[in-house]
This record gives C-alpha cells, sequence and structure tokens, in this order.
C-alpha cells in the first residue's frame, strides 16, 4: 500500500508547515484528491493514523476533497467534466482531449493551534 509512503510524506509537509508557523497542534488537513492522482482515498485514510501517530497532526482531522477529472477539447477549446475512462469532450465529443484536472493531489490547508492560541 503506497499510501502511507504518501501519507508520511504528507505528514513531514505538515509538520514543517507547523514547526514555520509555530504551531503547538495541527486540528484539520485537508486534501484535494482527483481519481487518476494514483491515490485512493479510503486507503489513505487508512494509513493516516499509522503516519501521523506521536507527531503535532496526531489529533488532527484528515479530511479528502474529491476533485473531477476536467479535460480542455482541443477542437473546440470547451474545459468540461469527463470520465476517468473517457476523457471526451463534454460539449462537442471529440476524444482530442488535454487533462487539466483530475490527476493531483493537492495539499490544500492546514488548520493549526499556535502557542498563542487559546
Amino acid at each position: 500500500m503506497h499510501e502511507l509512503s504518501v501519507c508520511q510524506a504528507l505528514i513531514r509537509e505538515v509538520e514543517a508547515l507547523a514547526r514555520e508557523h509555530e504551531a503547538r497542534l495541527v486540528e484539520q488537513i485537508v486534501v484535494r484528491l482527483g481519481p487518476l492522482s494514483g491515490v485512493e482515498a479510503h486507503l489513505l485514510q487508512q494509513a493516516y493514523p499509522l503516519a501521523c501517530a506521536g507527531t503535532v497532526a496526531e489529533s488532527a482531522e484528515l479530511v479528502v476533497e474529491a476533485v473531477p477529472i476536467r479535460v480542455e477539447c482541443k477542437s473546440c477549446g470547451a474545459e468540461t467534466e469527463a470520465k476517468a475512462n473517457r476523457l471526451l469532450c463534454g460539449e462537442c465529443g471529440d476524444w482530442r482531449t488535454r487533462l487539466v484536472g483530475g490527476d493531483e493531489m493537492v495539499l490544500a490547508s492546514v488548520s493549526m493551534m499556535t502557542g498563542t492560541e487559546h
């Protein structure tokens, strides 16, 4: 399960942000995840408790937001949503498209509590 190593890398990034902002704990981590990212959301959620154990994010909630697959048509120029196995233009139906979204995993936000907050 490579989601554990992905989650460990995510926690390293979150810990670096927490140090940078002098946070004493992380309350929430929001990740945007596309279906073509190669990361399974439910496996990421399962790996999360192991990856964050003993870290500043140990009690933080992991929120995974699904990002749709989006393509740009090379024929008509439209940008539309598509299905993973059918990257067709939603406007004209052409197969000549360019993937513009849905393959990403993005750390969207981190909610932290600094030492000055109560």
